[in-house]
Order: C-alpha cells, then sequence, then structure tokens
C-alpha cells in the first residue's frame, strides 16, 4: 500500500506544480507566432533592401543614414514600415496565440499573459525611443543594434513568464546587436537574421517541441 501512496502523492504535487506554472506563465504561445513574425520581417526588410538600392542611398549603404535636416519623406517612408511590419507581426502572434488558447481551452488574457507583456513593454518601448532619437541627429547605423539589443533583453525579461526556450532567443538578439555596432554598413543584414531568421528558426522548434 505504501507505493501507492507514495505514486499518488507524486502525482499530487506534478497537478499542483502544473496548476503553479500556468498560473505564472504563459504557455498559450504558439510556435506559428514565431515563424509569422520572422517571415514578416524579411519580407520588410526585402522591402528596405529594395528602396536602398536607388540611386537617392547610394551614400547611405543598408544603414539608414538620417539627419535632422534629411527628416523628410523618404525617412518617413522607412518609420512607416517599420510599423506596418510590427504592426503585422502582432496582429499575426495575436491570432495564433488565440487559436492555441482556444484549442487549450484557456483564456488569452490572463495574469500571466499580463506579466509577459509588462516586462516586455519597457525594454522594447526605450529601444524604441533611442532608436527615433538616433535616426533624428543623424545615427541611424545605430537603430538596427539598439532594435536588436533592447528585444532581446526584452526576451529576456519576460521569459520567467513564458516558456524557458524564449531567453536563448533573446540572448541571441542581444548578441547580433553587439555584433552589428561594428558593421554598421550591415544593419539591415543583421535585423534580417535577428527578426527574421532566428524567429522562423525558434518559432519551428517550439512548434515541434509544444505544438505538434
Amino acid at each position: 500500500m505504501q507505493p501507492n501512496n507514495n505514486d499518488e502523492t507524486l502525482e499530487a504535487l506534478r497537478d499542483i506544480r502544473s496548476i503553479m506554472d500556468r498560473s505564472t506563465r504563459f504557455i498559450s504561445l504558439s510556435g506559428w507566432t514565431g515563424i509569422w513574425a520572422g517571415a514578416t520581417a524579411l519580407v520588410g526588410a526585402a522591402i528596405a533592401y529594395s528602396w536602398l538600392q536607388k540611386p537617392a542611398y547610394e551614400d547611405i549603404g543598408t544603414t539608414i543614414y538620417a539627419s535632422a535636416e534629411h527628416f523628410d519623406g523618404e525617412m518617413l517612408r522607412f518609420i512607416l514600415l517599420g510599423i506596418a511590419v510590427f504592426v503585422v507581426a502582432t496582429a499575426g502572434a495575436v491570432y495564433f496565440t488565440w487559436r492555441k488558447a482556444q484549442k487549450q481551452g484557456q483564456k488569452i488574457w490572463n495574469n500571466a499573459s499580463r506579466m509577459m507583456l509588462e516586462q516586455l513593454f519597457y525594454p522594447v518601448f526605450a529601444g524604441g525611443v533611442f532608436s527615433l532619437l538616433f535616426i533624428y541627429h543623424g545615427c541611424g547605423m545605430f537603430v538596427a543594434p539598439t532594435c536588436l539589443v533592447f528585444y532581446g533583453l526584452s526576451l529576456i525579461s519576460a521569459s520567467r513568464h513564458m516558456v524557458s526556450e524564449i531567453r536563448y532567443l533573446g540572448m541571441l538578439d542581444v548578441a547580433l546587436g553587439c555584433a552589428s555596432m561594428f558593421q554598421p554598413g550591415f544593419g539591415l543584414f543583421f535585423w534580417a537574421m535577428g527578426f527574421g531568421v532566428l524567429h522562423i528558426l525558434y518559432g519551428a522548434i517550439m512548434w515541434s517541441k509544444y505544438d505538434k
């Protein structure tokens, strides 16, 4: 009888741990979210690259330099493109997450998702402000590294409320952002690698591990 009691105790402990994990971790994030975000980022990077091939941008390469006197309609196009990529990626993330939550019989908005978004918001917001200031003061070469580093830090911060593997995605984005600092002429390439390729790889791994 004693072994059966031990088994029941272990099973009860597992159930309690599962309940605690669900209350503190947002586990409904689908692997398709990463794949969608990565594909969207690659499309945005391809559009930006095509714009940079125009004669007007011959002297700025892939770094998208700008200054206060050149903060014109052309630079606004890149900013609007970045916003559009973010909106489309976010919309897809919400949809795929909602679909997975529906299948699991869970709510998409709960205490865990609220804490996750709080951890994500502040580093991303700070990175956005830094990026706009760099563009305004003619230091566009630092936009891609800034986006990658702050985004990576936000993922590391939020990983305590998500699947733990996302921490490694954040660490890789921070590493890419730092490397991009030393290669200012390849900012768009690093941006596409961090937000595009890494997201797709991460999403595929998460789909295989948790969704499949």
